[in-house]
């Protein structure tokens, strides 16, 4: 595996807490708090590897992807970008605030917070799918010109 394989990762890894969040809602529902609870750990971890892999990803790559065709669909696909990056950005101390109020058995507190974050983190789960597949299945965007490297003249 390369680092250019992170994309495809990220978007499997983000599928994957998707899945173990709708369980763990699915569980709860139901009344079964320890498939909830092991469902929620789930995606936590499943959203923490992804998010270290996306920074390795976004640190170790010089490559910039940008949408740039369809030129029609540009606009749509900034709004569902612009959304998912603030969400995500919104999301984090969210997530650790129920999964707190969830361990320390502060139940009560827990359902107030988590009945927003729970939407908010599907919402970045899923649209971080759908960024993937826009930009590398639907529509492939054209790979990043490189210029070429410039030789520098050592004084002498």
């Amino acid at each position: 595996m390369t680092i250019q394989d992170l994309p495809i990762v990220n978007a499997c890894l983000n599928a994957l807490a998707t899945v173990f969040l709708m369980l763990g809602f699915v569980y709860i529902k139901k009344g079964n708090k320890t498939a909830h609870r092991n469902c929620m750990i789930s995606a936590f971890v499943t959203s923490a590897v992804f998010l270290t892999c996306y920074l390795i990803y976004h640190f170790s790559t010089e490559v910039v992807t940008k949408f740039v065709e369809p030129q029609w669909f540009r606009p749509i696909y900034f709004v569902l970008l612009f959304t998912h990056v603030v969400l995500a950005v919104v999301i984090l101390p969210l997530i650790f605030i129920t999964l707190s109020r969830a361990l320390k058995e502060r139940f009560d507190q827990h359902r107030k917070i988590a009945r927003w974050t729970w939407p908010l983190w599907m919402y970045v789960s899923i649209t971080g799918v759908l960024i993937y597949l826009l930009l590398y299945q639907i529509f492939p965007q054209p790979k990043p010109v490189q210029p070429p490297a410039v030789e520098q003249e050592v004084a002498g």
